[in-house]
């Protein structure tokens, strides 16, 4: 292969992929429009692989752009092909990713991410490059029921976030099955990624106020807010506090090199696997986790449960031992230490 495409490549689980990707020797074109992440993290990766890949800038290329704008991106494909730079595959990352604000704001997620992504597939149908991993989300299943989901369990997004990943592995699979040349799909269904780079250097960094529960928490203790908000004590849990499955995002990262590697020698595919630890922890005991791992307090308080919100999310992930042949290989604790590591060293984020 040429040179990889991430879309969304400057963001949280984006540069953790790019720095994967580096230390696998692949080139990387990332597209992101920096709404909320910032290329800054993209210096940082390539000061950080300065020593040890040489041209990295020429292995690392940055270009600030919005999947929304369609004849930028025809001549973003053009440009690169008349610098011999081919994309033949494509991490598609980019899009709006707040369960919580998509109900308030969901116009502008259709937008963002539905939008975007017709527009990718068009330019990747015109450019002869038909192989992608799509960051899809445990959102898009039907979590009012409270057992482990498996690929086939029910869809039924509760928020508008999950019915633009639900909408948006529909039309892959549509392209799939009606185009007149083969596509390779892998749709990754995230659940919850966390943590950050064993460095400190990288890590979670949102521009937007986030909702997602354990960069607050991390910025509690770093100081930069007075208390966590665990919305529900009555959820019929051990605790009473809602069960959710975290992953390492560096475990996460790893997924997509394996899901990418896996399609290489493909004629034509289209699966979906889930990615996320196979364990269910309880928001009260990440939180006391966190404080036992880096021995500090986490003030909390009790709120009303959150439109959206359900009691238990968890992942079956048998089908992604199987066909990656992955595994997470960080636990609850690494994602309290790691993600502590990053935060305290970098109290304001990139």
């Amino acid at each position: 292969m040429s040179h990889i495409l991430i879309t969304g490549g400057s963001g949280f689980v984006g540069s953790h992929i790019c720095i994967t990707l580096l230390e696998n020797n692949y080139k990387l074109v990332v597209i992101d429009n920096e709404a909320n992440s910032t290329s800054k993290c993209l210096l940082r990766i390539k000061n950080f692989f300065e020593d040890k890949i040489s041209q990295i800038e020429k292995k690392l290329i940055f270009i600030n752009s919005d999947l929304r704008n369609f004849y930028e991106l025809i001549e973003i494909f053009e440009t690169l092909e008349r610098k011999n730079i081919r994309i033949d595959f494509v991490i598609h990352l980019a899009g709006l990713k707040d369960m919580n604000k998509s109900i308030l704001r969901s116009i502008e997620y259709w937008d963002n991410n539905v939008l975007g992504s017709i527009n990718l597939f068009k330019v990747m149908e015109k450019f002869n490059c038909r192989n992608i991993v799509f960051s899809s989300s445990a959102a898009i299943y039907d979590a009012r029921n409270t057992q482990k989901f498996n690929e086939d369990s029910k869809k039924y997004p509760l928020n508008p976030y999950g019915l633009t990943k639900f909408t948006i592995e529909k039309i892959l699979h549509n392209l799939y099955e009606g185009s007149s040349y083969p596509w390779n799909i892998i749709n990754l269904r995230y659940f919850n990624p966390a943590g950050a780079h064993y460095s400190g250097n990288f890590g979670e960094s949102p521009l937007d106020k986030s909702s997602n529960l354990f960069p607050l928490i991390t910025k509690v203790a770093v100081g930069k807010l007075d208390f966590i908000k665990i919305f529900g004590r009555d959820w019929g849990t051990k605790d009473g506090t809602a069960e959710r499955d975290f992953v390492h995002v560096t475990d996460l990262a790893e997924a997509h090199l394996l899901a990418m590697e896996y399609l290489k020698n493909k004629k034509k595919l289209f699966i979906s696997i889930n990615i996320g630890s196979g364990q269910r922890t309880s928001i009260l005991n990440l939180i006391r986790t966190f404080e036992k791992v880096n021995k500090c307090q986490i003030p909390i308080k009790y709120c009303d449960r959150r439109k959206g919100d359900v009691a238990v999310l968890s992942a079956d992930i048998e089908l992604a031992k199987d066909i990656l042949k992955w595994e997470p290989k960080k636990t609850i604790i690494d994602i309290c230490k790691d993600g502590w590591n990053w935060q305290s060293k970098n109290p304001n984020g990139y």
